[in-house]
């Protein structure tokens, strides 16, 4: 089982101030990943989604962190994929070099950055963004393998070379961001990773992994977007670890009210969220919140799926050490290949990011990459 954090720059109050201190501590809770033991870190790539993604150009944030160490990989998670947002070849290109720079660490993950308000600000259509997005893998995985490469689909590209060509042979790994069934099944299709949102909790993480296998095992080849395949599930995981497990699961439960009431501005029309730092009886306001969204469905006769409430589902790794440990076992039964923690969340203070990856560190990794027995 591997280990990972995502970054989204997430943050209460977002003055300029803020938020050139949330990207620098971002930076320095990457770097101590690494020195505690986890596997890879990713970022996100949002824009214009004030209070819940202030990660517009990972690109740089993940060159910034490669440079500062030398083992941990380093992954975008993902890429926001339609050509309104970046042409592919400019992605294969800076993919590349950062693959190079890096010394052969890079994996790139595949998203639609479907939101109405990130579309607006690239003149992006919705109908344009899940097959370009496809376009796109496959023009990477085509590029990076021809020393000249052309292309000729709804873009003509070439002929030409993408230079420098890549450390990993044939490419960087492939992934895709999954939120929903049909997206699990299309990533299995096409033969990539699998990005799994998790606050659905184990359960529904289950029945993704299923849907997941079940599509791989299905699979003709036939829209297998490379000629290998990444057959790769990694699961999120909210979490707070501190050795106060009460002051981490009140400090957790801030974060992800903060993180749902956030997705709810964007992708839901919701109002903005509270901007207020301190715990409070955030487990019933997750649970009100649950309860209002699900009526709000039913209302527009719309099927409630876990993945639709899932931010609001309080079960998760926060606690002490122990907790978390107990968590990632029923991750690690499922068959989830990578838990990819969540810890910075725009309530959630430094002191605590950096305490909690300690934490994972010292006692949560440790426990499960034990031998056999011991």
């Amino acid at each position: 089982m591997k280990f990972s954090m995502i970054f989204e720059a997430q943050m209460a109050d977002p003055s300029p101030e803020h938020e050139r201190q949330v990207l620098h501590d971002c930076v320095e809770q990457a770097v101590l990943a690494e020195e505690m033991g986890f596997d890879r870190i990713w970022a996100v790539e949002h824009h214009a989604l004030k209070w819940y993604a202030h990660m517009s150009a990972s690109e740089i944030f993940l060159t910034w962190v490669a440079a500062r160490t030398s083992r941990i990989r380093i992954g975008h998670g993902v890429v926001t994929m339609p050509f309104g947002y970046q042409h592919p070849v400019r992605v294969a290109e800076r993919a590349a070099m950062l693959d190079v720079l890096s010394g052969g660490r890079v994996d790139i993950g595949a998203g639609r950055g479907a939101t109405r308000q990130e579309m607006s600000m690239y003149g992006v259509r919705p109908e344009d963004t899940r097959p370009q997005m496809e376009e796109a893998l496959r023009i990477f995985a085509s590029a990076w393998r021809e020393e000249r490469f052309e292309w000729h689909g709804s873009l003509d590209i070439g002929p030409g070379a993408i230079l420098p060509r890549p450390v990993q042979a044939p490419h960087p790994p492939l992934f895709m961001a999954c939120s929903k069934d049909d997206s699990l099944r299309l990533a299995a299709e096409y033969g990539i990773g699998a990005l799994v949102l998790g606050f659905a909790g184990a359960d529904n993480i289950r029945h993704l992994r299923r849907i997941y296998d079940e599509a791989i095992a299905e699979r003709s080849g036939e829209r297998l977007v490379s000629t290998v395949t990444n057959d790769h599930f990694s699961a999120l995981c909210p979490t707070i670890v501190l050795d106060d497990a009460e002051r981490a699961r009140g400090i957790g439960l801030r974060g992800q009210r903060y993180f749902a009431e956030s997705i709810a501005h964007w992708y839901g029309d919701g109002p903005v969220p509270d901007q207020r730092t301190e715990a409070g009886d955030d487990a019933a306001a997750l649970e009100q919140g649950r309860e209002r969204l699900v009526a709000r469905l039913h209302e527009a006769e719309i099927p409630v799926t876990p993945s639709d409430t899932g931010t609001y589902n309080a079960d998760h790794a926060y606690g002490s050490a122990e907790n978390a440990i107990a968590y990632v076992e029923r991750l690690r039964r499922i068959g989830v290949d990578e838990v990819m923690c969540l810890i910075q969340m725009g309530t959630v203070p430094q002191e605590a990011c950096m305490e909690t990856i300690r934490q994972w560190g010292e006692k949560v990794i440790p426990h499960f990459r034990a031998p056999a027995g011991e």
